[in-house]
């Protein structure tokens, strides 16, 4: 249950995503080294602590949303009491902050923006409309930017990586917006399906999913025109195609379990894209 609190697969997906980011683009030369760093290894603590915070402080304040939309997996209030759930948040996002805090300035600000950011996405941005999308894919953005952020490396690719995790992400978010209308709107809640419909709110989403095929196409396109033949086709096999496939399915989907499925291949498309850190350069 207290794996469930945290969402532990979240976390660890996170920490993938932070080390492929770390050897896989930023220090390709010397991976293990650059995995076994001490300050990196503070990074991934800092990072996974304020974000473990982040999903405590959202199940505090979506009980009686979650006991709709989510019923069989609550765990604070049956679980974890709400003052223990809010002191685990409050202990751990003052660690991360203190830790980032003494690597460098820029990750110490960007850390304490995102404890900042996750507490008002919980307690109010992600009850209006796109706010709360964006504020989770700047979020996941700077996840993959913080490690740039403390190596300084001048690598351009990360910042690809981050545009299209952000895209995704606010993609994904407003897709579980139209799967939990029901919850949402029973408490207040002025996400974009509630505001301006489904049929609106999934050409919101068009616009993002194409700006993200855009994204994908010129780097697929840059890596054939470079030679990296093995990440223009992982890219084309495991982003591109399954991109397209959810546009036809979001075109498609008028039931809450559509919209479910949605989702899970978003998450899967983003594991693709992470993973195709490992053939850059190859």
């Amino acid at each position: 249950m207290l794996a469930r609190l945290v969402r532990l697969p979240n976390l660890l997906i996170m920490a993938l995503c932070m080390a492929l980011t770390q050897t896989c683009l930023l220090v390709p030369t010397d991976p293990l080294a650059a995995l076994l760093s001490v300050r990196f290894a503070l990074l991934l603590l800092a990072t996974l602590c304020v974000a473990a915070a982040g999903y405590i402080i959202n199940d505090y304040y979506d009980v009686k949303i979650d006991t709709i939309n989510r019923p069989g997996q609550l765990v604070v209030g049956p679980v974890v009491g709400r003052r223990p759930a809010m002191l685990a948040h409050l202990l751990l996002s003052f660690e991360g902050i203190v830790v980032a805090g003494t690597l460098a300035p820029a990750v110490g600000v960007v850390t304490v923006g995102a404890a900042l950011l996750l507490w008002g996405y919980s307690a109010r941005f992600k009850r209006v409309a796109l706010v709360g999308n964006l504020s989770i894919g700047l979020l996941t953005a700077a996840l993959v930017l913080l490690p740039e952020l403390l190596l300084r490396t001048g690598h351009t690719a990360v910042w690809g990586y981050a545009l299209a995790a952000f895209l995704l992400t606010v993609v994904r978010e407003i897709i579980k917006d139209v799967e939990d209308m029901r919850g949402d709107a029973q408490h207040d809640c002025r996400t974009l399906p509630i505001v301006v419909g489904v049929a609106r709110s999934k050409w919101v989403v068009a616009v993002f999913l194409l700006s993200l095929l855009w994204v994908v196409a010129v780097a697929i396109g840059q890596g054939f025109a470079e030679g990296q033949w093995r990440l223009a086709l992982w890219l084309l096999g495991t982003v591109l195609g399954p991109l397209v496939l959810l546009g036809v399915r979001l075109a498609r989907a008028d039931r809450r379990r559509d919209f479910a499925r949605l989702s899970t291949l978003c998450k899967l498309i983003m594991l693709g894209g992470v993973l195709s850190m490992l053939v850059i350069g190859r």
